[in-house]
């Protein structure tokens, strides 16, 4: 009994104690060292308030009952808007700090821009030698962070990916000390010259079970083989992206690496024989080896001796052949994608059907012919090329068929997809299959996720299922041929959506107002290039979740709605090409809270007024585009705040006054501001900007001259002056400018030689002027899209046991960069991959003179180039014939003369040529290849031209005005008098006539008397004359 009552007495004072414990919160010293933390981190979510208990602030973890910090996630907490630290980034860590913490057992310092880690006071070990997870991802460590590692004993998982570590034999002693490690990231930091890492059975690796090396050996010295046997004891091992010298000549060189379960080598250089001796590697279950560059037909032997095998991915490669039929060996394979290779055959192996376990099939971009290839899995191959109806004997959680487009597809969907009932993603997209959205299958699959139906021909009304699908996340029906209204019970329906994508339809009506009740944070939207009218619903102006919304090329009319500028989670806003008129809303900056808005584009419509002040208090806008409006009035100074901001296009509006001059400290990459009304110079604008890559200004009211300190734009690859008051000379610090592709200076004042520096500019073709880069914050992670608003993508984890399927949810690109260039005798706009190929000088309409650099046939890769409308002399250089990928040349309204070389015939690519309007002579080129093509008009008004296609015969021009002496010899210099042959002959005669003239006086006295007596009464006469005007004067 006394045993009892002892009992209950300690277990409540227990319970006193662990409630005393709870009130007092964490120990006062940890307190106190995360705020000497937070001044490095400068977290504001850590707030010194009384009897605050900071195991509960964010980042922070401490031990249920000792209330000790066992771990910080301090990753990413330094301040990215803090100008100081921008001026300084890179950070240097006093391990100290960290001294209080005698339990830390986790800590996560990535992305903080971190050189080292400073132990002047006190060794690492010290602080952290309890160490068991360190993550150091994405800092500026060097290779002295590893000898400092060495003593964390503790560690069971390092990560040091994309650092700047290079040493491998550093790198090699550390592995050799972490004798507890589990896991390893080294993965962006490229290690130099490969040496095998010594003492291949050493047991300090024993534990190691993931080691993630990705891009690490890009050097070509990397042997895969020596790699694998040295960490022969992990299960895991991704190799992404590296460099491999193996040639793989048997098995048994893989002998050693057998433990080995996965194996992800996607993007590295592989020799091809890798497959017939990966059988070694009995244990494995995956083997992802895209996009590794293999080529020739499988083999036979090796890979498909692994009946273990559960997930095998060889997409994205160049295999060929049909695919064997010991593929039937593999029983245990859930997962397969050979996607994007040329593999061949009317059906695909017999031996892929009896994969009864399949859940993940991917056959895309190969030459199947489709859907002939399911007939294999029914082994029905003496049907005609319909889609047979059988019971497959396998269930798939996902299914991605696309990008096949047959004349089979233009009917139906493969009808086997009726007896599944397990899908979770399905992807038809890019196929051609019409009549009725199948939504059908949504009806079969009630765990269906993502819906991806973009790019067929289906028709009719959105006919949605009869019961909510509580989980679909995705939905995407773009460019097909529906019709109709949104179905009003569409968030009913898909009540978790978290993507819908119904743009490039004709879908008609008002935008149902429930969107805007959808819950789901980060809501993508996109209803572009449709018939939709009416307003912006008030609901979803308002939604909290919505962030992505595009409603671009509809019929929307009206006032824009104030409240979807403050949307709390709003990031990406398109409302261009559509109705809307007025001014744009004035929000309270007061109450102002959208900073999370990233990208806006209020382009095309009807807008009028000055853009309103809030815009500056968007701290993150990285896009703005409000083009070809209404709107008027200075472009506001405020512009300068904008620190993100890297594309601005306010062209084609009543913008005017002077162009801000602080420009030039901006991020800016894109500037617009073309089509408006702005003066002034350019002095200081925009100079010393080493990021700004397109410069457009043309069609403005700008004057004075081209500054020179237009060599400092660096970056610069368009420049568009075109249309302005600029006078002066072209300056030749333009030739600095070795990014530059196209440039228009036309229809200015501009005088002077032609630089025959620009010869220097390489006109490379240069992805910088389509590519603007923009973030978005996806499940899962920030995901870096290639193209401006382009391909964004979903992870789902719902296959081969966490391992993620890549789901693209494509958003179409609609702030591309774009650039009108006037080219062939029209104005055509330029976007994409066309824009970085295109490349052109435009000098017309000018004063320039003197003669045309031959220097400019040395422009190979130029496609277009315009000198007309100026006062240039001198003859077509024939170095133009180096121009190998000229499409226009035009040179008309000049003075040039001579002939037309007969070399531009080799120009094969030349779609437009013109030389009217000058004082050519001779005989045009004959009419082969490209010049055959052109007509009558490319030449007239040179009146000593002849040939076809002018009706005028060369014979009719054989005269004394048009023929030289020697008409045999120098049949290259006939037609109208050299400038420089005309000034010699008029000197030569001159001395000639006066040196006759001297001669006769000398000989004849008599002559020579009277021309003096003559000389001596003109002189008498001005004499008398000036006497007699001088005399006038004073007496008037």
């Amino acid at each position: 009994m006394e045993a009892k009552s002892l009992w209950v007495l300690l277990t409540t004072l227990l319970f006193i104690i662990q409630g005393w414990r709870q009130i007092e919160g964490c120990l006062e010293q940890e307190r106190i060292a995360l705020f000497q933390l937070k001044s490095f981190f400068n977290d504001s979510n850590w707030v010194d308030v009384k009897g605050s208990n900071c195991c509960e602030w964010e980042g922070v973890e401490c031990n249920v009952t000792t209330e000790r910090v066992i771990g910080l996630d301090l990753g990413f907490k330094r301040q990215w808007d803090n100008r100081e630290w921008i001026s300084d980034p890179y950070g240097y860590l006093n391990v100290s700090l960290f001294l209080p913490f005698e339990e830390l057992k986790s800590l996560d310092l990535s992305g903080n821009e971190i050189a080292d880690l400073v132990d002047n006071q006190v060794s690492v070990s010290s602080a952290f030698n309890k160490l068991e997870t360190l993550v150091l991802t994405q800092n500026y460590f060097n290779d002295s962070i590893l000898s400092k590692l060495k003593s964390l004993t503790n560690l069971k998982t390092l990560e040091l990916n994309f650092n700047s570590i290079k040493s491998l034999r550093q790198f090699q002693e550390l592995l050799d000390t972490l004798s507890n490690l589990e896991e390893l990231d080294m993965s962006g930091n490229e290690l130099k010259e490969f040496v095998p890492i010594k003492n291949k059975e050493n047991e300090s690796l024993g534990k190691l079970k993931v080691a993630n090396l990705n891009g690490v050996f890009n050097n070509g010295t990397a042997s895969l083989i020596q790699l694998l046997e040295t960490f022969s004891s992990v299960n895991t091992i991704y190799l992404r992206g590296n460099y491999f010298n193996d040639t793989f000549s048997t098995q048994d060189e893989l002998q050693v690496s057998s433990k080995i379960e996965e194996l992800v080598l996607d993007r590295s250089s592989l020799n091809n024989n890798i497959l017939q001796s990966i059988g070694a590697l009995a244990s494995l279950k995956i083997l992802s080896l895209s996009g590794c560059g293999l080529s020739g037909t499988l083999p036979t032997q090796g890979w498909c001796d692994l009946r273990k095998f559960e997930v095998l991915d060889l997409s994205e490669n160049a295999l060929k052949g049909t695919l064997p039929s010991c593929l039937a060996n593999l029983s245990s394979l859930h997962y397969l994608d050979i996607s994007g290779n040329q593999f061949v055959g009317k059906g695909v192996s017999i031996g892929l059907a009896n994969l009864t376990l399949l859940r993940f099939i991917s056959l895309s971009r190969n030459l199947f012919e489709v859907p002939s290839i399911f007939i294999s899995f029914a082994n029905h191959s003496h049907l005609k090329p319909t889609i047979p109806k059988w019971v497959p004997k396998f269930q798939l959680k996902a299914f991605r068929l696309s990008n096949c487009t047959t004349k089979e597809l233009q009917t139906e969907i493969p009808k086997f997809l009726y007896y599944q009932n397990n899908l979770s993603i399905i992807d038809l997209s890019y196929n051609n299959f019409g009549g009725k959205v199948p939504f059908w299958l949504l009806e079969n699959n009630t765990r269906m996720e993502a819906f991806l139906m973009k790019g067929n021909s289906f028709m009719g009304h959105l006919n949605l299922p009869s019961h909510p699908n509580p989980n679909i996340s995705f939905v995407d029906i773009s460019d097909n041929k529906i019709q109709g209204p949104i179905p009003a019970n569409i968030c009913s329906i898909f009540p978790q959506l978290n993507g819908l994508n119904l743009a490039g339809n004709s879908l008609q009506g008002n935008i149902p107002p429930c969107l805007g009740s959808l819950t789901t944070w980060n809501l993508l939207l996109d209803l572009s290039h449709n018939q939709l009218s009416g307003g912006i619903p008030e609901m979803l102006a308002q939604s909290d979740s919505l962030g992505f919304l595009r409603l671009s090329n509809n019929h929307l009319s009206g006032k824009i709605t104030p409240t979807i500028f403050c949307s709390t989670s709003l990031r990406l806003l398109y409302l261009d090409g559509n109705n809307f008129d007025g001014n744009i809303p004035s929000i309270d900056i007061s109450t102002f809270l959208s900073y999370s808005l990233v990208d806006m584009d209020l382009s095309n419509n009807n807008l009028s007024g000055e853009l309103p002040r809030w815009i500056w208090n968007v701290s993150k806008l990285n896009a703005l585009a409000v083009s070809n409006n209404q709107l008027k009035g200075l472009i506001p100074m405020e512009l300068c705040y904008l620190d993100s901001l890297r594309i601005l296009d306010l062209s084609e509006n009543n913008f005017s006054g002077p162009i801000p001059s602080c420009f030039g400290a901006q991020s800016i990459i894109h500037l617009h501001l073309s089509k408006n009304r702005l003066s002034g110079t350019l002095t200081n604008a925009f100079f010393n900007s080493s990021s700004l890559v397109t410069l457009d200004l043309s069609e403005n009211q700008l004057s004075g001259e081209i500054p020179y300190q237009i060599g400092t734009l660096s970056a610069l690859s368009v420049l568009l002056l075109k249309a302005n008051y600029f006078i002066g000379e072209i300056p030749i610090e333009i030739c600095k400018l070795y990014s530059l592709s196209i440039i228009d200076l036309s229809q200015n004042k501009l005088f002077g030689l032609i630089p025959s520096c620009l010869s220097r500019l390489t006109l490379d073709p240069n992805g910088e002027k389509s590519l603007t880069k923009t973030y978005w914050e996806g499940s899962g992670g920030i995901f870096e899209r290639g193209n401006y608003f382009g391909l964004t993508e979903f992870e789902f984890f719902t296959l081969r046991g966490g391992e993620s399927f890549d789901v693209g949810f494509e958003i179409e690109n609609q702030m591309e960069e774009k650039v009108d260039y006037t080219t062939k005798g029209a104005s055509y706009t330029y976007k994409g991959n066309i824009l970085e190929y295109m490349s052109g000088i435009d000098f017309s309409c000018n004063r320039l003179t003197g003669e045309i650099p031959i220097e400019i046939g040395n422009l190979s890769e130029i496609r277009s180039l315009n000198l007309s409308h100026n006062n240039l002399t001198g003859h077509i250089p024939s170095t133009f014939s180096k121009l190998k990928q000229i499409e226009s040349l035009d040179l008309s309204h000049n003075n040039l003369i001579g002939r037309i070389p007969a070399q531009l015939t080799e120009l094969y690519t030349l779609a437009v040529f013109n030389v009217s309007h000058n004082n050519l002579s001779g005989s045009i080129p004959s009419p082969k290849a490209q010049f055959g093509t052109f007509d009558e008009s490319s030449y007239v008004e040179n009146p000593f031209l002849c040939g076809p296609p002018l009706h005028k015969n060369c014979s009719d021009l054989d005269s004394p005005l048009t023929t030289a002496p020697n008409t045999s010899n120098n049949e290259e210099e006939s037609g109208l008098m050299d400038k420089y042959v005309f000034w010699v002959t008029f000197f030569v005669s001159y001395v000639i006539v006066l040196l006759v003239i001297v001669l006769i006086l000398y000989i004849n006295p008599y002559w020579r008397l009277a021309w003096f007596s003559f000389v001596e009464h003109c002189i008498k006469t001005c004499q008398y004359f000036l006497l007699q005007f001088s005399i006038f004067k004073r007496s008037g």
